[in-house]
């Protein structure tokens, strides 16, 4: 019988190394060139920086923080959930508002946040999570219907704010290596990742369902979602991290010593895939670097 997470298409090590541990619940891992990680322990509030072999830094509080990107000036953008806004930090540490309404409405729950080569960023905003009173999105039935507010944004470099797509409950999010497919991880009562077809500016042309995730009863669901330079699919899903090849076929799923909640691509190669579980945060590696940010490729690091 073949060891656990015996992938030989995608890892190179298949014995999860534990980092840091006696968090809550760790989300929005991201790395810096610099060679260090950055993540979020929810519950408590606090955005970390992890220096391999050293112990987790504090940065600063955030009011809900979850997922992370840069922007191209390599400005750590945060989604703050619990404040309905994005926030960006500058490398001096002064963090200011970035978004924090549609059309006049406050949004729901900002959770992930990706950055095109362009400068626009796309970033999800859940509805379900909010009590409906509270909610001031108006769904696309019209102005009185708030409870369809789901949405994915598209953040244009001028400031410019438009609904990408409408979903039941949009999460994670990932651009394919070409930049014209965008992945959604779906959660909640439908687990499936989404396929939006974009042209060459980043709007929608049209979309699909990539992957179902329904499988099964062990714990897990589409959250954490990236894709390699292969362009091949990785989310999280029930048992670990699912791994599916460009067409949505399952590769197989790599498991770790607790729930996988999300996860990045890292190091100075790409080559470690870092995860964020709900105590501890984890690493492997793989044999395929993952789909390089943007803002490395204009440093010319990848």
């Amino acid at each position: 019988m073949p060891p656990a997470n015996y992938l030989p298409d995608v890892l190179e090590t298949t014995a999860p190394e534990r980092l840091a541990t006696g968090f809550i619940f760790t989300e929005g891992p991201l790395w810096h060139p610099d060679r260090y990680w950055f993540f979020v322990d929810i519950r408590r509030n606090k955005l970390f920086r992890l220096t391999p072999g050293k112990e987790p830094e504090l940065v600063r509080t955030t009011i809900g923080g979850n997922g992370t990107t840069f922007d191209l000036q390599g400005r750590l953008i945060v989604c703050e959930g619990d404040d309905r806004r994005l926030t960006r930090m500058d490398p001096d540490g002064t963090v200011e508002s970035l978004v924090d309404n549609y059309e006049g409405g406050r949004f729901n729950r900002p959770n992930d946040v990706i950055c095109h080569s362009n400068g626009c960023l796309y970033f999800t905003d859940p509805d379900k999570r909010r009590p409906y009173h509270e909610r001031e999105i108006p769904g696309p039935a019209g102005e009185n219907n708030l409870w369809d507010g789901a949405c994915v944004y598209r953040l244009a470099p001028d400031g410019g704010l438009s609904v990408l797509a409408h979903c039941e409950y949009p999460n994670g999010l990932a651009l394919s290596p070409d930049e014209r497919t965008l992945y959604v991880a779906n959660t909640r009562s439908s687990q499936y990742i989404h396929a939006i077809r974009l042209d060459a500016a980043g709007h929608m042309v049209g979309r699909s369902i990539f992957a179902d995730l329904n499988e099964g009863d062990e714990p897990g669901i589409p959250d954490g979602l990236k894709v390699d330079s292969l362009g091949r699919v990785y989310c999280t899903g029930p048992g670990g991290i699912w791994v599916m090849a460009p067409d949505g076929r399952r590769i197989g799923v790599i498991r770790w010593p607790e729930q996988a909640v999300n996860f990045a691509f890292g190091g100075p190669d790409l080559k470690t895939l870092f995860c964020c579980a709900h105590t501890s945060v984890y690493s492997l590696r793989v044999k395929v670097p993952g789909n390089s940010h943007p803002w490395y490729k204009r440093r010319g690091l990848q």
